[in-house]
């Protein structure tokens, strides 16, 4: 992997999710804490702008009466609103103070759904700097950080999901995403893994040959025991 040709991607980093008294951080604070994912994704940022990789950053913002969006949204969107989550110019729509751009970062404007590449000039920006490999962090574990690394994979770019730096707002969601469908759709990794392969060490986490069409019951059952 050439640090060149690869960019972390930081998907809503922001107070709504982060922080405490954020309107959705109560909701995410326990995967959050389970997966340390903050302090994970500070020691990616920092190792990663070192070996020369591209820090991309994809916040969410709305106005404050979210008329981007249909007049009778649902589902996530829909709680988004609830929320009165990510409203532009608030402190919830910032991004936390500790992940907050540097001059050599790139931030993309225009995020207004799930996926990061749908509303915004994210695949301009990383073709237009010769970037081939992405790799993913932030929220939802299986909502805008799946949309975005669904869309990476499809649009050819080598897609790494950071395990560890990501979080839902269950235990069983984040798990299902990491163990079913990450591996589909990218080479999924600890951020540890990503940094080491990223400074030049071979790995064999996250391999290219990822889950195809298998399940569980592909799988040989155990032998009998007397």
């Amino acid at each position: 992997m050439d640090p060149k040709h690869t960019a972390v991607v930081l998907i809503e980093y922001q107070n709504d999710f982060t922080s405490e008294g954020g309107t959705l951080h109560d909701a995410v604070k326990p995967v959050m804490n389970s997966t340390n994912m903050l302090a994970n994704t500070l020691e990616t940022v920092k190792k990663a702008r070192e070996l020369g990789a591209t820090i991309v950053h994809a916040p969410i913002t709305f106005t404050d009466d979210y008329h981007e969006l249909t007049p009778e949204p649902y589902g996530i969107l829909k709680g988004v609103v609830d929320s009165k989550s990510f409203r532009k110019g608030s402190w919830g729509s910032e991004i936390v103070d500790e992940l907050q751009p540097q001059p050599q970062d790139i931030v993309v404007e225009g995020k207004r759904g799930l996926d990061g590449f749908a509303s915004t000039n994210l695949d301009f920006v990383l073709r237009s700097r010769g970037i081939t490999d992405i790799a993913l962090g932030g929220f939802l574990t299986n909502c805008c950080v799946e949309s975005t690394m669904r869309t990476g994979y499809e649009k050819g770019y080598n897609v790494i999901t950071l395990k560890d730096c990501t979080a839902a707002l269950s235990e069983e969601e984040q798990r299902l995403a990491v163990e079913k469908n990450y591996p589909m759709f990218s080479r999924p990794m600890d951020h540890d893994e990503f940094i080491a392969e990223l400074g030049g060490k071979e790995t064999t986490v996250g391999s290219r040959t990822g889950r195809g069409y298998t399940t569980d019951t592909d799988r040989p059952a155990p032998e009998a025991t007397a």
